[in-house]
């Protein structure tokens, strides 16, 4: 299996990672006003890098996720950043809440179902996995009293429970809605899990 990646796709993976950063970046800044005082103030570098390292990575992996496997069942894939997207996902990063649809990775080629709905899986179960990467980083900065270790973790495991559950409904374009229609019941195990995940990690954790 060749997994390669175009100059452009290269492009368009750094422009939404990049900007999904700053997205996350300004919300948890608190938005607005909040975002260009930590600007002023310098703490927004900070607040970058932490959300350029859970949210951005979170992001890349579940789209390189979704052209790896599609690539193993013999599709041409790419990654396509959708430019317009990623402008609303700042813009409502700074009135307070965020919306982030960065883009999708295409393919063509022949597909049964279930490689259809194993493309899709792909990504959310990529991000659950992220847990495990996440969850030891959490630990250390509790144990270490280190701040920004801690936060690391505790953004890293949130946000990617949160965006396995949120790309698992099944709705419009969302990963969901595909693998349901290959299977239910793995559709309703990884959704159900991903939700108490994401629930039990903002009890425990916080945001």
């Amino acid at each position: 299996m060749n997994i390669s990646f175009s100059s452009r796709e290269l492009r368009d993976l750094a422009v939404a990672w990049l900007a999904l950063g700053v997205a996350f970046a300004i919300f948890f800044a608190g938005g607005g006003q909040r975002a260009i005082a930590a600007l002023t103030s310098g703490t927004f570098g900070l607040a970058l890098v932490v959300s350029l390292l859970t949210a951005g990575v979170g992001f890349l992996l579940h789209e390189v996720a979704h052209k790896v496997v599609a690539v193993r069942f013999g599709q041409v894939a790419e990654f396509r950043a959708d430019f317009g997207m990623l402008g609303i996902a700042i813009m409502s990063a700074l009135v307070g809440f965020i919306f982030a649809a960065p883009g999708a990775v295409y393919h063509r080629g022949m597909l049964t179902k279930r490689e259809h709905g194993l493309i899709a899986l792909a990504g959310p179960v990529t991000n659950l996995l992220l847990l495990v990467a996440f969850a030891p980083l959490f630990v250390a900065g509790i144990i270490l009293q280190s701040d920004i270790l801690a936060l690391i973790g505790s953004r890293g495991l949130v946000i990617n429970a949160f965006l396995a559950a949120f790309n698992m409904l099944p709705f419009a374009s969302l990963d969901g809605r595909t693998v349901k229609a290959w299977s239910t019941p793995v559709f309703a195990v990884v959704l159900a899990l991903s939700i108490l995940l994401t629930a039990g990690l903002l009890l425990f954790v916080g945001f």
